[in-house]
């Protein structure tokens, strides 16, 4: 199957309640109820990362404003899948990143931040004797924004600016303003 989703990006901010479920992304997303607890829908979007991985590196290209990656020094990749959209964004733009990891992954001195899960509580970790830069934070999913809100505070406790969030789908009933633009792909 074949997938031009660049064109169907979308930008706009996470407070923009339009959602774009007819996407052709969703033809492969797989939706698996009562996981990881009842109650909660999962999204499992691997199926995208396993067949359609230079179709979704352009979507998210494609969600960004023209000019704002020539203000980002680095992309802030969110443990664990948004690693793997940063990463290949950063070898596509030539961007540097930082890591922000589960507790005991990074070697000292760190930051950490509790934070609350749609389904629990976890803590991220991020070095803080890195050089202040301008960040674009990157994950795969914003539900109640408790991750991506952590890694947001956590750059800014490091000096770092973070002048946005990227995130390939955004589930917009579940989450209030954030305090940077987040740019997307899909909403549901």
């Amino acid at each position: 199957m074949s997938i031009n989703a660049a064109t169907s990006a979308t930008t706009e901010s996470a407070s923009s309640p339009t959602r774009n479920t007819d996407h052709p992304f969703w033809q492969v997303i797989r939706t698996v109820p009562d996981f990881p607890k009842v109650g909660i829908d999962f999204y499992d979007i691997t199926p995208l990362l396993r067949s359609h991985i230079n179709e979704v590196i352009d979507a998210l290209l494609a969600a960004l404003p023209e000019g704002l990656m020539d203000d980002v020094d680095c992309l802030g990749a969110v443990e664990a899948r948004g690693f793997v959209f940063a990463s290949m964004l950063a070898g596509r733009l030539g961007k540097g990143m930082i890591l922000l990891r589960k507790p005991g992954k990074l070697p000292p001195p760190v930051a950490n931040k509790a934070y609350a899960l749609e389904y629990g509580k976890d803590t991220l970790e991020m070095q803080n004797n890195l050089p202040p830069e301008r960040v674009l934070l990157v994950d795969d999913i914003l539900a109640t924004g408790g991750t991506l809100t952590t890694a947001y505070e956590l750059c800014q406790s490091a000096d770092h600016t973070v002048v946005g969030a990227l995130v390939l789908l955004d589930l917009v009933d579940l989450h209030g303003e954030f305090p940077v633009p987040v740019y997307t792909v899909l909403k549901a």
